[in-house]
């Protein structure tokens, strides 16, 4: 095996050796070879790392929360001094272009800045009861949080939940996706740096069933946040309601982007594009089915093509440029689909296999003729795949949006005001996006309806979600 350097979790403030001394091979994507070495983590390293939360608990929980909010303001300054670095292992691990990388982890950075700037704002509430009682409401922190996060956006994702979870005053221990742990690991111990006391934030690298499992079952463990999928999100689920213990869920998608004839043709064909293949694809709100009015739907077929064929690939390139698939298992699953849709009997307009020899490069794929019936437009593909589905009427484009399992995002391209005030309504998703597709602050709130998930992430929701409320009522 190449020399590769060896990463151990991150607990207590301090690097720790793997309890069981086991570690597995983190990889390139571009070439499939080996990028790090990750401690394999187990039951007693998840509770040697909710050990120490517990033990920096009472400390963070006290402090004043402008002062948190101090020192989550400058965590989110170092993690934007250290971009380029940070930037090169996410890349060496997911494959993520090089030009591409500042703007997620940027956001990252602005998670922390903002709700480092928000801490403060966790007010309670008076309620009038009369002239012999005083009632208030407070928000305390739940304690130890348990963070597990995808590896399709590991910092960003990671700062995501993290961020409002610190801020309320809890603790975290954070399992992040064994193929892409290194930015955690590493961006955790700089906050240190900064004032984030030692055990505020460990990282417990390792599988789902090993490390994942025993951090939701934990019993000191109050909450858990959880980015993946529908499958895991369940199993989740159904741990959390034995222990009687909330969770946030922000599962997979099937989004729909709808063009309606009077829309702008070009700015909805690039909206739409990027709408699907941004990230190779490895979005959860990705708008992989395309809903176009039948009257411009050649049209848009056609822009769509062109504009596919003018994207590069490879990882060092500027914005806007597709890197590979991040892991073989989902590259292998990607490339299932291609078979799947034609056995299915839809068109293939452009794409449909690998993009290159060397790599895990698939090429942005494009299929038409397609309906509800087929699996394309289903299932989480997870890959650089859109599907064209045409519609007639306004009522047919919301029936069609809203026939799925999912509901975490979805598109409106109109010039008329008064139909995106009709179709937003009537969509089933947590975020509507008009004339533009990905537009979200960290202000705003991400989260989805049926099985896209409970609870919500980002705004002054999410950290309000990382508290429990008490009342104290006062007889005077």
């Amino acid at each position: 095996m190449p020399d590769v350097q060896r990463y151990d979790h991150f607990i207590g403030g301090k690097r720790l050796a793997p309890d069981g001394g086991q570690y597995m091979e983190s990889v390139d994507p571009v070439d499939e070879s080996p990028v790090a070495e990750i401690a394999v983590g187990n039951a007693t390293d998840v509770d040697t790392a909710v050990q120490a939360a517990q033990q920096a608990c009472s400390q963070w929980a006290e402090m004043r929360p402008l002062e948190r909010g101090r020192v989550l303001t400058a965590v989110g300054r170092k993690l934007r001094e250290n971009v380029d670095r940070l930037g090169r292992l996410e890349s060496d691990e997911m494959g993520v272009p090089l030009g591409m990388v500042p703007t997620s982890l940027e956001t990252a950075a602005s998670y922390f800045e903002y709700y480092g700037g928000v801490a403060p704002s966790l007010e309670g509430e008076s309620i009038p009861l009369g002239s012999t009682q005083f009632s208030f409401t407070t928000h305390e922190p739940y304690g130890v949080i348990g963070v597990i996060t995808p590896w399709n956006a590991p910092l960003n994702q990671a700062a995501r939940s993290i961020a409002p979870a610190l801020a309320a005053g809890n603790v975290v221990v954070h399992k992040p996706s064994e193929l892409t742990s290194l930015t955690a690991l590493v961006f955790a111990e700089m906050a240190l740096e900064v004032g984030l006391p030692a055990g505020v934030w460990n990282v417990v690298t390792g599988l789902g069933a090993d490390v994942g499992t025993p951090l939701v079952m934990h019993p000191a463990v109050g909450k858990v946040a959880f980015t993946g999928s529908v499958a895991t999100g369940r199993r989740i689920g159904e741990i959390a309601a034995q222990k009687i213990m909330p969770v946030t869920l922000e599962l997979g998608g099937k989004s729909p982007n709808i063009i309606f004839e009077d829309a702008d043709l070009d700015a909805a064909v690039m909206g739409a594009l990027m709408g699907f293949v941004a990230n190779s694809g490895q979005i959860c709100l990705a708008g992989t089915r395309i809903l176009v009015q039948r009257c411009i739907y050649e049209e848009v077929a056609q822009k769509l093509a062109g504009a596919m064929a003018m994207i590069p690939l490879g990882r060092d390139l500027p914005a806007p440029s597709l890197g590979p698939i991040a892991n073989r298992a989902q590259y292998e699953k990607v490339l299932g689909y291609f078979e799947i849709a034609k056995q299915d009997g839809a068109t293939l307009i452009a794409g449909g296999g690998p993009a290159k020899d060397r790599g895990l490069y698939i090429a942005p794929t494009l299929y038409g003729d397609v309906d509800m019936s087929m699996r394309i437009a289903r299932e989480e593909i997870f890959g650089p795949v859109g599907v064209l589905i045409p519609f007639d009427a306004e009522e047919d484009a919301i029936t069609v949006a809203n026939d799925t399992d999912y509901g975490l995002a979805a598109g409106v391209w109109t010039r008329d005001v008064s139909r995106v005030h009709r179709v937003t309504s009537a969509l089933q998703a947590g975020q509507v996006y008009v004339n533009t597709y990905f537009e979200m602050g960290v202000e705003s709130p991400l989260g989805g309806y049926k099985n896209s998930g409970i609870g919500r992430e980002k705004g002054l929701m999410a950290l309000k979600q990382y508290t429990q409320t008490k009342n104290v009522v006062i007889q005077l």
